[in-house]
């Protein structure tokens, strides 16, 4: 897998996991049929024969009720079993940006948290295009293999719609792929 390819996949996981998605988003990725396919046949096949309107309801209904009310994709919080989420360089995933000179501006995210799964993804999209490989490894290894993996294993049964539950199965399958890729690179 080429590095172009990498920054698309982390840019695009970024993107999925940040917010509810709107109809811009829905439009390009129903006429991705590559990337669909890519996901899981499940996610084109409903792509294919629902609506879009009916897609982008049930995406965010599903959104809302899984990432937002019921377990939300925070690395402190998921880890903590206080479901506490850690704040500045206490936060481990702050501590590490930090350690390799990542500067996180979180006043320009709604997220406002550095370990979201999304900021997370962003951060490997960042370090593939620096061509930085054992930093991404570490970072693999340190948190998003840590808790990224059994996080997405445990809510796909909360998800409803098919494009979360392929999602799930495609993380977990495309982290540890992408691990072993830097392993073999380095």
């Amino acid at each position: 897998m080429d590095n172009q390819h990498r920054i698309y996949i982390y840019a695009f996981l970024s993107r999925i996991f940040s917010d509810e998605l709107d109809e811009k988003f829905l439009k390009e990725l129903h006429h991705n049929k590559e990337m669909l396919e890519m996901i899981g046949v499940n996610s084109l096949e409903w792509f294919t024969h629902t609506s879009m309107n009916k897609i982008e309801d049930e995406l965010n209904v599903d959104y809302s009720t899984v990432f937002l009310m019921n377990a939300k994709p925070i690395e402190t919080s998921v880890i903590d079993a206080k479901d506490e989420i850690l704040v500045g360089l206490q936060n481990p995933v702050m501590q590490f940006y930090f350690n390799h000179d990542y500067e996180l501006n979180l006043s320009a995210s709604h997220l406002q948290t550095p370990d979201h799964i999304s900021i997370e993804f962003a951060f490997m999209q960042n370090l593939i295009s620096k061509d930085e490989k054992r930093v991404q490894k570490e970072f693999l290894a340190q948190h998003l293999l840590k808790w990224a993996v059994p996080y997405f294993i445990g809510i796909k049964s909360m998800c409803n719609t098919p494009l979360y539950k392929d999602l799930c199965d495609f993380v977990v399958e495309f982290l540890a792929n992408d691990y072993d890729y830097l392993t073999q690179k380095i």
